[in-house]
Order: C-alpha cells, then sequence, then structure tokens
C-alpha cells in the first residue's frame, strides 16, 4: 500500500536506535553526533499477529507471510529547521512525504549523550519540534490564503474555502496543529494540496533508561500529560534493549533476555500495533496450503478494493468473496468445517472488510 510512518526528533534522542530495532533491511547508522542521518533510511517491518500464526497452525502451509509497514528514519531536527537550520527544509520535505509521525523524545540523563537544548525537559523537546512544523505549515498557508484571496474576488464559491485558511491560520498562531483543529471532512479539501505537516497523526516515543523501562519516571509522565492534553499515545520503551533484542537472531536467546529484563514482549510490538491504528489500518487474511498471509487495507475498505490489494486484476474483475471470521475458522478449524455449518459466508461488492476475516476471492477478467 506504501504507507510510511516517519521517525522524527531533536538530534540524539534514540531515532536511528529505535529504527534498527524495528527494521528488517539496511541498519542506520546510529552514532553520537547530529545529522548522523541525513538521508532519510526506508525499513520494512513485520507486523507481529499472533492471529497469522494460530491460522498456520491449523493449514500448516508451505509459508508464512506477514503484512508490513514502511518505516522512515528522518534525520534531526533543530530549533529554526523550518527557516532552514540544520539543513531543515530537506528534513521537513521529507517529513511532509510520510503519513505518520513517531516522535521520539529523550527521557533519560546520560552526560555521554550529547544535548544541545541544556537540562533534560521532554515537554519543551516535544514543543521545539510542534513550533517548526507549525511554522511550516504557517508559512504554506498564508501563500494559499493570499492566493485564494485574489481568486474569490471573482469567484464567490472559493470564500468558503478562504475562511477555512483562515481558521488554520490563526489556529497555528496560537501555537497549535492543525490535527487538534476539528474540521469536517469538505473543509478538509481546501487544505488538502497542503499537506500539512501538523495535520499528520502522531505517536509519541518515551526513550527511557533502563530502571524506567516498565514504570517510566518523571520525565515521560510530564510527557504523557502533554499527549493526552492533544489526544495522543504515548508509548514508554528503552531503545537500546529493544535493537539488542531485535539484534539476536536466536528465539531462545530473545526469551532469556526479556526474561532477564522482566518483559513478556518487546515493547516494539507495541510500538507496530499502535502505529498500525493510527494510520487506520485493518487485516485480513488469506489461508491456503500454499501459504497463509496477512494483507494490509484501510479501515472502511470494500471487498473489490480489498481484493485489489493481492492484485489490480482481483478488483477489476471482482466477482464475490468468500469470507470466514477468524473467530470462526479458529473455531472450526478449516475451510471445509465452516463451510459445512454455515459459517462461510458469501459476499458481494458492497461487503465492508473487517479486520481479521479471512478471505477467498472469485473474479474474472
Amino acid at each position: 500500500m506504501g504507507l510510511q510512518a516517519g521517525i522524527v526528533g531533536l538530534p540524539n534522542v534514540g531515532k536511528s536506535t529505535l529504527f534498527n530495532a524495528v527494521s528488517n533491511s539496511a541498519k542506520a547508522q546510529a552514532s553520537n553526533y547530529r545529522f548522523c542521518t541525513i538521508d532519510p533510511n526506508v525499513g520494512l517491518v513485520d507486523v507481529p499477529d499472533p492471529r497469522l500464526n494460530k491460522l498456520a497452525e491449523l493449514v500448516k502451509p508451505n509459508k508464512i507471510v506477514p503484512t508490513q509497514l514502511e518505516i522512515v528514519d528522518i534525520a534531526g531536527l533543530v530549533r529554526g529547521a523550518s527557516k532552514g537550520e540544520g539543513l531543515g527544509n530537506k528534513f521537513l520535505g521529507n517529513i511532509r512525504e510520510v503519513d505518520a509521525i513517531i516522535h521520539v523524545i529523550r527521557c533519560f540523563e546520560d552526560e555521554n549523550v550529547l544535548r544541545d537544548e541544556g537540562a533534560i525537559n521532554p515537554v519543551s523537546d516535544k514543543e521545539i519540534i510542534d513550533t517548526e512544523l507549525q511554522l511550516k505549515d504557517l508559512d504554506g498557508v498564508e501563500r494559499k490564503i493570499q492566493k485564494t484571496e485574489k481568486l474569490a474576488r471573482v469567484d464567490p464559491k472559493l470564500k468558503s474555502e478562504l475562511e477555512v485558511l483562515i481558521r488554520c491560520k490563526e489556529h497555528l498562531e496560537k501555537g497549535k496543529s492543525i490535527r487538534e483543529l476539528k474540521l469536517s471532512k469538505e473543509e478538509k479539501v481546501a487544505i488538502a494540496d497542503l499537506f500539512l505537516l501538523t495535520d499528520k497523526p502522531v505517536l509519541y516515543v518515551a526513550n527511557v533508561d533502563e530502571p524506567s523501562m516498565h514504570t517510566g519516571n518523571k520525565f515521560s509522565d510530564a510527557l504523557n500529560v502533554a499527549a493526552k492534553a492533544e489526544g495522543a499515545e504515548m508509548i514508554i520503551m528503552n531503545n537500546s534493549i529493544e535493537a539488542q533484542i531485535q539484534e539476536m537472531e536466536n528465539p531462545e536467546d530473545r526469551l532469556l533476555f526479556m526474561e532477564e529484563y522482566k518483559m513478556t514482549e518487546p515493547a516494539l510490538d507495541r510500538l507496530i500495533h499502535a502505529t498500525y491504528k493510527l494510520l487506520g489500518l485493518y487485516t485480513y487474511f488469506t489461508a491456503g496450503v500454499q501459504e497463509v498471509r496477512a494483507w494490509t487495507i484501510h479501515e472502511g475498505w470494500k471487498a473489490p478494493q480489498a481484493a485489489g490489494v493481492i492484485h489490480t486484476d482481483f478488483e477489476k474483475g471482482f466477482i464475490k468473496a468468500e469470507v470466514i471470521s477468524y473467530d470462526d475458522f479458529i473455531k472450526y478449524e478449516s475451510e471445509a468445517a465452516c463451510r459445512e455449518v454455515g459459517k462461510l459466508r458469501i459476499e458481494g461488492k458492497e461487503y465492508l472488510v473487517k479486520d481479521g476475516d479471512v478471505m477467498h476471492f472469485r473474479f474474472n477478467v
């Protein structure tokens, strides 16, 4: 589907360490100096889903294929980025291209890790990034207002669009992000072409020290209050430990390592699931002897759109979809058994695919 979540933050907060942990592809160079990540690294991360493994236990396929997300490691922003400081224009342009933001914020003290902004203050760090993104958005909105004002003199229909732009301008001038402004679908059309940075959904990651990885600390507590105030979610994790877990190729070594740190699962799993939810994504499954596979779709997609994720021909020639709910498949243990007890449904073009559906498509090209 090409959806991307971008990891952003100030320099040396643990962005590239987090990217190294979540990415199954090339590793970013996690170094202790500013702008060590200049070109964004793009990696694919498997979306952990126990349902996939349970289906595979029943079907016993030749292979198991999880769905994936694209994660982008964007270089550290600095104060003044909206005016070009620290290669700011390049970095802000990279943020504009992603669909959601994972904002990593330092919530630990360590004199060996460089810091430009003085004492540790996660709320202030959050506000620095917020301000730079808001200033960049404000510049874009003001430019469009100037153009729309001239056009509205000739075309009165543009007055409603101008009103939306003015609301956005006033909101940004108050130091608030566009995602906090309640705009209708129709109103969002007026700003869609601006691809505003602060309109993107955001997830905060509190990168804490080892003693705080389970309970958090005063820094993550303060950040959580700020995140909740804007309706955002925050996840506590120690990025360094998560990276160490992912570097272990032996599953038994991973389990022993996590037991040592009293972890029931990697915090990365929670991060990936939260990002998936942030992007408004669902998973459906195909289950056959050749493979059991997870597929990513948007919430609210209909059956033909879901079929098109497999191949465009499936959507073009869509006839019907055979659908079994995940719970029914697990309960009756096979497609044949579900069919026999009437739990396999035939759905048409208007069917809204549900998260966890096990599907088979009929099509004709």
